[in-house]
Parts: structure tokens; C-alpha cells; sequence
């Protein structure tokens, strides 16, 4: 143990976290829940910090306008068309050997939250849809679990540590998911990789104190940056628990973790790209597939997932039955490629 210990000494000579804290640190499990441009920033440093073990899931795979703000990975990984679990796990595996990564390659939903985050202590937030948001959220209430939200575009962002029932939950300060045509987004806006750094480092900076046992330094307020504006503000909303009525940590309703709220189909941020869930959870053989499209289209293919070109779509098939189909932002188009090309 005092071996293991030897490389954090730094990290341990900061008075509060001390020996005891890094010990919690290397005995808790977080749930890093995205690993793109947040959530890659996030795993870096609870993996540098020495957290026990960190399950890493992501639904999507790798491309090259991604390396500007995802810090684990490279044109390599880009290269390989490695989802981005599985690139994010290697290289962190890389960096500490003696931290347990965990590479998930899925859509966290109502129907797997719970198999990928009972047993861990936290969830960081590194998705990019209000939709998994307040499905993460529903979660955390009903089972009494912290987890750290963050947000960025352009170069803003903002986070906020949740305690559930202590702290307001994501509902309690947003009741609905603001409108889509209300949101600007990565292709919208842009995004800066500074302000990814930024708002993941936050997030991190509260993970370490709530999985050290330091709740008493965990930020209740909400924190706001603006990086080109020169702005960093932190909001109190501690009077929005418990004075208005929350249909989540108020009346205990969980509807989009019991399934009632939700789309099968989503327009992922700034990819002009949409992502269709099948309507059963069942494996695909990807040699099958591939047999089938390479007649009337170009593919290519790993343990993974496939990539199949044809006219102006690019249509990705994971192995988990789900397909991102890129080159239409528009549900209904995507759902009539799948049909014409997968099936179903």
C-alpha cells in the first residue's frame, strides 16, 4: 500500500485530502457517463487522481473534429474507428495501471442505468442531450446517489454538484428540458476546448471531494464561466430545494427513469448525425451485415462496430443493435435509411 501510495505524495500533501482522503479515493468507483470532450477531461484526472475504479461508457465512436477538445485521444484512435470508450480506456490505462478502467461501449437508458451505475459512489456528467441528463438525474434521487453535472458551447459552461436530498436536483432547477430550437449547440455555436477544460476540471475538483468524504467542501452553488467574456459567477439555488414543488426529489416521479419519457431517436450535438435505438436490446452480427452491404455500398469494419457509405449517408451499426446514422439531422429521414439499408 505504501508503494501505491508513493505517487500521489503531492497529492497528499494537500492538507485537506491528506492520506486518509486519497485511501477513500483509491477504494471508490465512479461512472464517468460520456467520454467525449467533458467526460474524457473528467476520466483523465479521477484516473491521474487515483479513484479505485472508473467505468467509462459512451455510445459513439471517433472522429477527427473531435481531437481539438477530447484530450485522450489521437489521430491513431480516429484511424482505427475506435469507439470512444475503448480508446479512452486504453489510454488510461496507460496513465494509471493501477486504477480498474472499465470501457462500456452503450446508450446509457432507463432500461441499462441501473446494471452501470449501482455499484459505483458517483456519476460524472460528460453526455451531450438534457434527455440522458435528467435520466441520470432521475436515477441519482431515487437511489440517493451523488452526481456533478456540466455543460459547456461556445465558451460557456456551467456545473453543479447534486446531493440528493440535500442539495436541488437537476429538476428542481430546470423542471423541463429547454426546447431543442432554444439550444445552441456544438455545430450551432461552436465549442473552445478551454472551456471544456475548464467546466471538467469543476467537475472533477467536486468528484475528489465527495469521493474523499469531504462534503462539507462540496459547492452548492451553480458555477458559470465565460471564458471569452472574462466572467466566472457562481449562483446560489439552495432556496429552489424544497420551496417550489420538484415532481422528481419533491413528488418522487421518475419518468424518464422508469421509461415513460425518452426518444428512440436523437439528433447528436453538432454531428448532423442521428442515433436510433432498436426497439429490443439484441446483439448484431456485423460479418452478416457487412456480407450484405457490400454490394451496394462501401464498408468497413471492426470488432465494434461497421461503417457503411452510400450516396450522402454514413450509417454506423454497433454491435449493440444501435446505428448512428450521419448525413441528416432529422429523425424521420434517418429512420427511412435504416429501413432501406439495416431493415426493420
Amino acid at each position: 500500500m505504501t508503494e501505491s501510495l508513493d505517487r500521489y505524495r503531492r497529492q497528499m500533501r494537500f492538507a485537506p485530502l491528506g492520506e486518509a482522503g486519497q485511501r477513500k479515493l483509491l477504494a471508490a468507483r465512479a461512472l464517468v457517463a460520456g467520454c467525449g470532450a467533458l467526460g474524457s477531461v473528467s476520466a483523465d484526472l479521477l484516473v491521474r487522481a487515483g479513484v479505485g475504479f472508473v467505468r467509462v461508457v459512451d455510445r459513439d465512436f471517433l472522429e477527427a473534429d473531435n481531437l481539438h477538445r477530447q484530450v485522450l485521444f489521437d489521430e491513431q484512435d480516429v484511424a482505427e474507428v475506435l469507439p470512444k470508450a475503448v480508446a479512452a480506456a486504453r489510454r488510461l490505462s496507460q496513465i494509471n495501471s493501477a486504477v480498474q478502467v472499465e470501457p462500456v461501449v452503450a446508450d446509457i437508458s432507463a432500461a441499462n442505468i441501473g446494471a452501470l451505475a449501482d455499484d459505483v459512489d458517483l456519476i460524472v456528467d460528460g453526455t451531450d442531450n438534457f434527455e440522458t441528463r435528467y435520466l441520470i438525474n432521475d436515477y441519482a434521487v431515487a437511489r440517493g446517489k451523488p452526481w456533478v453535472f456540466g455543460g459547456c458551447v461556445g465558451a460557456e459552461g456551467q456545473m453543479l454538484a447534486i446531493l440528493p436530498g440535500e442539495t436541488p436536483c437537476l429538476s428542481c432547477i430546470l423542471p423541463e428540458p429547454p426546447p431543442a430550437e432554444a439550444q445552441p449547440t456544438c455545430e450551432t455555436a461552436g465549442v473552445i476546448g478551454p472551456i471544456v477544460s475548464v467546466i471538467a476540471s469543476l467537475q472533477a475538483a467536486e468528484a475528489l471531494k465527495i469521493l474523499s468524504g469531504n462534503f462539507e467542501a462540496v459547492n452548492r452553488r451553480m458555477t458559470i464561466v465565460d471564458l471569452w467574456g472574462n466572467q466566472l459567477r457562481t449562483v446560489g439555488v439552495a432556496r429552489l430545494h424544497g420551496e417550489m414543488s420538484c415532481k422528481t426529489c419533491g413528488e418522487r416521479e421518475f419518468s424518464w427513469l422508469e421509461g415513460r419519457r425518452g426518444a428512440a431517436a436523437i439528433s447528436l450535438c453538432g454531428r448532423n448525425a442521428v442515433q436510433l435505438a432498436p426497439t429490443k436490446a439484441e446483439p448484431v452480427s456485423l460479418d452478416a451485415l457487412a456480407a450484405k452491404l457490400s454490394a451496394i455500398g462501401t464498408v468497413s469494419a471492426n470488432k465494434f462496430l461497421l461503417r457503411f457509405e452510400v450516396d450522402k449517408y454514413r450509417v454506423t451499426v454497433f454491435a449493440d443493435g444501435r446505428t448512428i446514422v450521419g448525413g441528416t439531422d432529422d429523425p424521420a429521414e434517418a429512420r427511412v435509411v435504416h429501413a432501406k439499408y439495416i431493415g426493420g
